[in-house]
Parts: structure tokens; sequence; C-alpha cells
């Protein structure tokens, strides 16, 4: 039990290193990848049953009676999850508009149907683990995961049906028949109903138990994260590697990184503009700054299979998102007095190990 601890806090304190070499072993062994892929059993498919998995952890992790402070004040909850859908629609409307004289309208479109499938997509459970960590107000940020993940079946048609009308061509088309019953389908199996059996079996079980198995669970939970990113980075990285194209790439990379700062800013605004507690600020930014893009990535893998660039944007995106989470913790949210002399970080942040090599703030 003791070994399966330690093992689990290794893999959580490096999550970011061995996701980045999750996708470097994709783009240059992606065979396993593909296989997994292809894995089926009717209409559910193996990647499917991974992501369910993962949303099942995350059910297994929420503690209801958190929510019952929201009936005091619920407006900042409310403001957030309405930013965590307009913001990055109108974020892609800017993008759409200032990309226009770009030299491959191809291009364009593949980042445009990618930054679709980013902002379509529930907020990231992960979003509760680094709020936490920094003393974040756990009520507005459960309340924006589950809120977001039970209203996913509208939201996430009504973000793609806007992006459809940004977008041209074969992409516009996939977006607007990507709204339709098939999605609310996909939703519903792969993500809403392991999310709630996960609460389910939470309530049945006791808050003891599951406590009690959280380390086995969370090494199982980051190994099927790395395996199931790996699979998707399968499908598009070893072209991008094989033939690199270095402006696309960057320009990527760029774009969905500006995405994730601007969410970020936009929980500091609001949190700002509504003079709320420096624990609904935490709540709020992490909560707009980070999406579930496995649910992306799985969704765009299965039915946006002929156009394997749309998947660039939301590997970058997912692999920022806790970068700059690992940054904006430090930097903003970082308590003096703070041990980090252990082997292993206390918390498991990403911070934890980054202010060893940026120095901390006077």
């Amino acid at each position: 039990m003791k070994y399966l601890i330690r093992v689990s806090r290794f893999v959580h304190a490096r999550f970011i290193w061995l996701l980045l070499g999750s996708y470097l072993v994709a783009a240059f062994f992606p065979t396993l990848g593909l296989a997994i892929r292809s894995v089926s059993w009717g209409t559910i498919s193996l990647p499917m049953l991974m992501l369910g998995f993962l949303l099942f952890n995350a059910g297994l992790g929420v503690d209801l009676s958190a929510l019952r402070k929201l009936k005091g004040d619920p407006l900042p909850l409310a403001l957030g999850l309405s930013a965590n859908l307009i913001i990055p629609i109108c974020y892609i409307a800017l993008v759409m508009l200032t990309m226009q004289l770009w030299h491959n309208p191809d291009e364009v479109q593949h980042i445009l149907v990618g930054l679709a499938l980013v902002a379509s997509m529930p907020i990231a459970g992960s979003s509760t683990a680094w709020s936490q960590n920094s003393n974040g107000n756990m009520a507005i940020s459960l309340g924006m995961v589950l809120c977001s993940t039970f209203l996913s079946p509208l939201a996430t048609p009504l973000a793609l049906h806007a992006v459809g009308f940004m977008t041209t061509g074969d992409y516009s088309e996939d977006l607007h028949e990507l709204a339709g019953s098939q999605t609310g389908w996909f939703l519903l199996i792969a993500v809403i109903l392991p999310s709630a059996l996960g609460i389910l079996c939470r309530q049945l079980m006791g808050k003891e138990r599951v406590q009690a198995r959280k380390a086995n669970l969370k090494l199982v939970n980051s190994s099927i994260l790395l395996l199931l990113n790996y699979s998707n980075a399968s499908v598009s990285l070893p072209q991008a590697i094989a033939s690199p194209d270095l402006d696309f790439l960057a320009v990527t990379l760029v774009i969905t990184s500006f995405l994730c700062v601007t969410a970020f800013f936009a929980g500091w605004v609001i949190s700002r503009l509504q003079h709320t507690s420096k624990a609904d600020q935490i709540a709020l930014m992490f909560g707009l700054g980070m999406n579930n893009n496995g649910t992306g990535l799985v969704l765009a893998s299965m039915a946006l299979a002929d156009h394997p660039g749309v998947l660039l944007p939301i590997i970058f995106y997912n692999l920022v998102q806790h970068l700059i989470a690992g940054l904006v913790d430090h930097w903003m949210f970082y308590r003096p007095g703070d041990d980090d002399s252990s082997d292993y970080p206390k918390t498991g942040k990403l911070s934890d190990y980054l202010h060893k090599l940026v120095p901390r703030r006077c």
C-alpha cells in the first residue's frame, strides 16, 4: 500500500512531464495508440470507455455537501458559467477575423475547428484540484464543473453551431453535424452518465471508503489519462513530425496559449468586478482556464478523423493549460512558508517544482 502511495505521488508530481512524454511517444511510435483507437464494441469504443472511467473517478471526488454554500451567493457561479461559454466564442471570432490573410486557408479552418472543440467542452475536473491546492472556494469550483458537465448537452451544440457559422466548406458542415444528436448521445454516454454514477457511488460508499482508495484510484486515473492522450495524439502528431509545418505549429501554439491566458484573465476580471474574496477568485480563474480536453480529443478523433489537423489545437491547449495553471498558482496564489524540501511535492502541483527554477516573489 505504501509503495502504491509513493508511486502515485511520483506520477502526480511529475504528471506534466509525463504528459509531454506521451505526446513525444505518440509522435514517433503511434502504432499502439492507433490500435487502441480501433478497438470497439458496436458504437462503444475503447477510448470512450477510458474517458468514462476518468469521469467516473472525477465523480467519486465530488463532495455534494460543499455545494450548499452556493445558496448564499450563486452570482459568481452564474457569471463563471456564462463567461466559460461566451468568451471563447468571442475569441474564436477574433481569430477568424485576424487570420483571414493567412497564406493557407485550410490551416485557419483546422485552428478554428480545434478551438471550437476546446470551447464547447465542460470545465475540467482537474480545476478543482488546482483550486483546492490554492485554497479556492470549493463550492464555486465544484459547481462550475458539475453545472458545465450536466449543461453540456445544451452548451456544447450551441458553441459548435456558433463556430460552424464562422468556418467554411466541409469544416462548417462537420461542426454543424457534430452539434446534432450524435454529440448529445456521446455526452450522455461518455460524460454525464459516468459522472453521475461516480457521484452516486460516493454517496453509497461514503467519504471514508473513497478516501481509503484514493491513492489507487489516482494512479489508475493518471495512467489511463496518459494512455488516452497518447492514443489520440497518435492520429495527428506523426504527420506533424514527418512533414513539419513550423509556421502552422507556431501560430497554433500561440493562439491556443493566448486563449488559455485570456480565460484565466477573465476569471480574474470577474472576481475584481464583483469584489469577490480571494478564494472565489481562485476558483473562477482555474475554472475558466481549464477545459475537459480529453472529451474533446475523443470526440474529435471519432467524428473528425478526416481532418487530423484539428487535434493539434486541442493537444496544445491540454498541455498549455496545466503549464499556465502552475505559473498562475505560483505567482498569484503561492503561500510563503510552504515546505518544499521533501522528495515529493507536498501538494503534487506543478508549481511545487517550478518555483525551484523560478525565483519567488518578494
